[in-house]
């Protein structure tokens, strides 16, 4: 019965993996045809072609860290707590992180499957479930950050260029804000996670899912103290956490830069480059907790809208092409070559 119930668990993973590819790609193609529609391509060739290749290769670069200054952050937490993987390996893991949090609603998907790698690659569960949530909440305590700063500090300007977003801006600081909290929460007071835990094993035992088992109990204490310890590793080794939050701070701020690096190289002038990181931070702010794979559409659409008196002289859709392409599917087409990569790799 219990292989039976396996069965059926992995059948339904394989649906819902299904299912997701077909969500993103009917997202995607839709995404495509909106941004595309009505463009004279024509021209569009020619302001692409006139993009300064070093811009380009500058941006590709930049694209590159943002994803795998995550990777370096995981090996610093991982290796305090003498965890098994190397940097290469830990930047593989953001890697796959990014593309599956590309590919699912709400990026719900990435750390799950960095878990798994990691988990995979012989690291303790409960320090690799510790590290994942701190560079989580880190992130997005991040971001919240540079949200109020410019609430607070860019107040009229962001109002006057988001226009009709501003709410959409509004909600999504409000609910990354409310996401810092639960994650704080979370790591601060590992009794509810136990409790957690425990009630979602009752409820599939309950429905038949799981049997009964004295093993699982003591796998779910292990796992419980085991985060317990890491999380009071970090909260004793202070200097850590603050140099993975000034880390990230400049992770953030690369793929915001990635599009005053276009606005260059397309060799327009006018705005100022906070003006420019500010707009595209306001993007990712409002469209970081939508739950559609990627902010497909929604971010094309807002990027439209406030960077129209900014990319002027018919630069605006290519930038967006070359902005978009590089900072998602450039790098979800590099997340699929570290899963294929490590496949390989895992049946030597």
């Amino acid at each position: 019965m219990e292989v039976s119930a396996n069965q059926e668990h992995r059948a339904h993973n394989v649906r819902k993996r299904v299912l997701e590819g077909a969500f993103f790609l009917v997202v995607m193609g839709l995404s495509f045809y909106t941004v595309f529609r009505g463009q004279d391509m024509e021209q569009v060739g020619r302001a692409l072609g006139s993009l300064s290749l070093t811009s380009l290769c500058l941006a590709l670069l930049t694209a590159l860290f943002f994803v795998s200054a995550e990777g370096m952050m995981i090996w610093y937490l991982l290796k305090s707590m003498h965890g098994k993987s190397g940097i290469f390996k830990c930047i593989s893991y953001s890697f796959i992180g990014f593309f599956y949090s590309g590919i699912t609603p709400s990026a719900t998907g990435g750390q799950p499957m960095q878990l798994y790698y990691m988990c995979k690659d012989k690291n303790s569960l409960s320090e690799s479930s510790v590290v994942l949530m701190t560079v989580a909440l880190i992130y997005k305590f991040v971001l919240v950050l540079i949200g109020i700063v410019m609430l607070i500090c860019w107040h009229r300007p962001l109002k006057l260029y988001l226009r009709e977003y501003y709410p959409l801006f509004l909600l999504g600081l409000v609910l990354n804000m409310t996401l810092v909290s639960i994650l704080l929460a979370v790591m601060l007071a590992p009794g509810g996670i136990k409790r957690i835990i425990y009630g979602i094993e009752k409820l599939l035992v309950g429905i038949g899912i799981l049997g009964l088992s004295d093993q699982r109990r003591e796998k779910i204490e292990r796992f419980v103290g085991g985060y317990q310890g890491a999380v009071h590793f970090l909260i004793d080794h202070k200097r850590k956490v603050v140099i993975v939050c000034l880390f990230t701070l400049l992770q953030r701020c690369s793929v915001f830069v990635l599009t005053w690096i276009i606005y260059r190289g397309f060799a327009l002038e006018g705005a100022d480059i906070l003006t420019v990181i500010f707009l595209q931070a306001s993007v990712y702010i409002a469209v970081d907790m939508l739950p559609v794979p990627g902010a497909q559409g929604i971010t094309e659409l807002m990027y439209h809208s406030i960077f129209s008196g900014i990319f002027t002289g018919g630069y605006l859709m290519p930038s967006l092409y070359v902005t978009r392409g590089i900072s998602f599917y450039f790098l979800l087409i590099v997340g699929i070559i570290v899963i294929f990569w490590n496949y390989l790799y895992r049946r030597q």
